[in-house]
């Protein structure tokens, strides 16, 4: 005997602008679309073709000695090891029902690693990076390729390469890591794959520089014993000294009356695959803001969502119809088409470039690939 399932479909006529009229036929039609699993596009418009982005995220703050002290805590209850992976502890937007996600696209959490430890080897489809705040003496091992990580150093990492962390230092050290799990566990894509249980006394060792950054690290420079593009960027570790000098002479050319400012008081820099100078990884785009004291950055919508963690100074920022004041770790999240602006209020006390910098990442290159990009900077469509 066939039992009959109930429908997940459940359709109402309303008397409403734009609805045919309610009749008994009416619902006689509505309850043979049930029967049969169809939805029609009158009774949905308005949610599937709403006129801008109405995203399911919303704008939020995490504060960064709120999640250092509960990560410590973590560290002597929460072992690193097969099972757990990582002691890694993911943002909740509070809007998205519980599930580890910053935004419906991009994944970002806290990552801590007591000294001496090793977290195991594994590889995954899911494009990721490293962006440390503070600290130093961890190295992440990509490829078995060590790697050091050092405050303000940006580490990319493309899907399906394997990789293992590793605290040579004398005290825990905290990093973000970023990755684009919503978006491939809602496409469907992703795999994983357990590595080695160990690495080498090798990859224990600490090189100041990785081989990566050996080969790829020279600004304008690139060997050609590696010629074409790669998907991903093969350089694994972008240097602070090199994102700071960047930055700092964009803000001189400005104060000298010359172009290099996104706006006035507002430095940027993108990180980029020295292969292709795009994006440094496929899904996620990074970059580091810097705003001088004082300054006040435009209103700006994208299409799209971002992740932000201030790296110095203080300042407020507003997403949307909610401000917060940050200082150094804050985590934010700004929702797709939510209105962004930033003024710093940064001091020599609270920032070594006595500017406000914040780091960015962001889905920008998924939308950009399909051609859904959109960009409004005070109110005016670029």
């Amino acid at each position: 005997m066939t039992q009959q399932l109930t429908s997940p479909v459940s359709l109402t006529a309303v008397d409403a602008p734009g609805q045919p009229a309610p009749s008994p036929a009416l619902e006689e039609l509505y309850r043979g679309f049930e029967k049969e699993l169809l939805v029609p596009l009158w009774t949905e418009i308005g949610d599937l073709m709403p006129a801008h982005p109405r995203s399911k995220a919303v704008p939020h703050v995490w504060r960064w000695q709120n999640l250092l002290e509960l990560a410590d805590r973590a560290g002597s209850l929460v072992p690193v090891g097969r099972g757990g992976e990582r002691r890694a502890i993911a943002l909740a937007n509070p809007s998205l029902g519980g599930k580890p996600y910053a935004t419906p696209t991009l994944w970002a959490a806290i990552q801590y690693l007591m000294p001496g430890e090793d977290a195991p080897e594994h590889r995954h489809t899911q494009n990721a990076f490293r962006f440390v705040v503070e600290g130093e003496g961890v190295w992440t091992v990509v490829g078995r390729d060590p790697v050091p990580m050092n405050r303000g150093d940006f580490l990319p990492q493309a899907g399906w390469n394997w990789h293992a962390h590793h605290n040579a230092a004398e005290k825990p050290m905290a990093w973000i890591d970023g990755l684009d799990i919503p978006f491939q566990y809602a496409t469907e894509s992703q795999f994983f794959e357990f590595g080695r249980e160990q690495i080498s006394d090798a990859e224990h060792t600490t090189p100041e520089r990785s081989r990566s950054q050996r080969l790829w690290g020279h600004p304008g420079l690139r060997p050609v014993s590696a010629p074409g593009a790669t998907v991903g960027t093969p350089l694994l570790n972008y240097r602070w000294v090199d994102t700071d000098a960047a930055l700092t002479d964009q803000l001189e050319l400005e104060a000298e009356g010359h172009a290099g400012t996104v706006e006035p008081g507002h430095a940027a820099v993108r990180y980029t695959n020295p292969t292709t100078g795009g994006d440094v990884l496929p899904t996620i785009r990074a970059e580091m803001h810097r705003v001088r004291s004082g300054a006040e950055t435009a209103p700006r919508r994208e299409a799209g969502s971002s992740v932000f963690q201030v790296f110095d100074g203080t300042g407020t920022v507003t997403v949307g119809e909610v401000s917060w004041r940050v200082e150094r770790g804050d985590l934010f999240v700004v929702p797709s088409w939510e209105p962004l602006s930033v003024r710093s209020e940064a001091s020599p006390s609270d920032s070594d470039s006595g500017a406000l910098d914040l780091f960015r990442f962001s889905d920008t290159p998924i939308f950009e690939a399909l051609h859904l990009d959109r960009v409004s900077v005070g109110g005016t469509d670029r």
